[in-house]
């Protein structure tokens, strides 16, 4: 059996970003794991430009996001395995692969960093009447077949959901010369960056219809229309809003779930809103040596902030492996709560161990909030009182918080990070 320092499941930009970080630290024996042919992950098929601005201060597509970081992980030598997939990690990181070339393989390591991303929602978890013909596709999946594959899904087309993904994608098949009916969305916000609704929708005329859902689907063979309605407080649809278009594709950007199949397989404590692993300061999960960045810990709105999460998360595990960060270590700790309009926070927990000073912490809210603070208290004393003008779920929040603050806390205690009104 090999053995690595730290083996990292993903070859995407948050494996990448991690491997480098752990690198640069000092652990020579990386292995990243990645099931495609390629390292880049899911960038490579997002050929639309915005990449890069906070990372390189320049705008890049994600295929030249991705690549100049695989060029960086193959001019530091690090070892890659490429149409691998990870079948099973042991508690005690035993990593099970397989490929064509060697067949099933274990490998042991003394970290293991999750960077599997996520998945689209699909069809049959959301509830669509109708039968099931040719034309229905995920979001993600109609992008990877125009943008790596060379095919169009479809002529005339109607999309479910307002992601990125899915705002993204309307423009991309208009680019191609489809003709895109209308985009709806269940809540009475878009899910979506603001600045996607305004350059994929509002600039090419494609209309979105809020609190609508689609309520049937016609056509055997092929879609040859999609029935929407207007939907209620409850999101159960109106008789009588009704509304028919023709089309024949019906795409779906219904949300993303993190990959976390072999996450739950170790044992990892996870988190019910996000449903990625519950992860401390030093983004180790409830695991011993477990680590966790990306899309599979909770999904991100900017690559950009996935490859500064990573890199944390690949020196948290070089400092693992290099004998500190244990889950056992001294220092006080906090449980870190979200309440009010905050729907969940990264990290779960911090410890406070007397090293860094500055810690982020990023969150989402659970709906649209405008003139609202964030404030934060510690053991009920109130550290930060900041006011944002707007504050949407389809925008990731981030906060610096002062570990200074928490020094004369030996204890350890709760801090808390809750929306109120202006």
């Amino acid at each position: 059996m090999e053995s690595y320092d730290i083996v990292i499941v993903g070859g995407g930009p948050a494996g990448l970003a991690a491997a480098l970080a752990a690198k640069k630290k000092g652990v020579r024996s990386i292995l990243i794991l990645e099931r495609d042919r390629e390292l880049g992950g899911i960038l490579n098929q997002c050929i639309h430009n915005g990449f890069g601005l906070h990372t390189f201060q320049e705008e890049l597509t994600g295929p030249e996001y991705a690549a100049r970081f695989a060029a960086q992980v193959k001019q530091e030598g690090i070892a890659f395995l490429l149409n691998t997939m990870v079948m099973d990690i042991s508690p005690d990181q035993v990593v099970t692969a397989m490929n064509s070339e060697e067949g099933l393989f274990q490998i042991s390591a003394k970290a293991v960093i999750l960077a599997m991303g996520c998945r689209e929602r699909p069809r049959g978890a959301l509830n669509i009447p109708g039968y099931r013909p040719a034309g229905i596709f995920s979001a993600g999946t109609a992008q990877r077949l125009v943008n790596i594959e060379g095919y169009l899904p479809g002529r005339e087309v109607v999309i479910l959901g307002s992601g990125d993904i899915g705002l993204i994608m309307a423009r991309r098949m208009t680019l191609e010369g489809a003709k895109v009916k209308v985009v709806a969305e269940l809540l009475p916000y878009s899910g979506g960056l603001k600045r996607n609704i305004v350059q994929c929708l509002n600039d090419y005329g494609i209309p979105l219809k809020l609190s609508h859902t689609v309520v049937d689907i016609q056509g055997k063979e092929r879609v040859t229309g999609v029935t929407l309605a207007k939907v209620d407080e409850n999101r159960n649809p109106i008789p009588g809003t009704e509304e028919t278009y023709a089309c024949d594709t019906l795409l779906l950007s219904c949300g993303l779930v993190p990959e976390n199949e072999l996450s739950k397989g170790i044992g990892v404590l996870m988190n019910p809103v996000t449903l990625g692993p519950v992860v401390n300061e030093s983004f180790q999960t409830s695991v011993e040596g477990v680590f966790a960045c990306g899309n599979v810990l909770h999904v991100h709105d900017l690559v950009d902030f996935v490859s500064q999460e990573a890199a944390s998360a690949g020196e948290s595990a070089a400092e693992y492996v290099l004998g500190g960060c244990s889950l056992k270590k001294e220092g006080p700790n906090f449980q870190v709560k979200a309440q009010g309009g905050v729907r969940y926070t990264v990290p779960s927990s911090i410890r406070y161990d007397g090293k860094r000073q500055q810690q982020t912490i990023r969150f989402r809210v659970g709906d649209v909030y405008k003139n609202h603070f964030i404030s934060v208290y510690l053991n009920g004393r109130r550290l930060i009182h900041k006011k944002r003008q707007i504050m949407a779920p389809g925008e990731m929040e981030e906060l610096n918080f002062d570990l200074n603050w928490i020094s004369d806390c030996p204890g350890g205690g709760e801090i808390r990070i809750t929306l109120e009104e202006a």
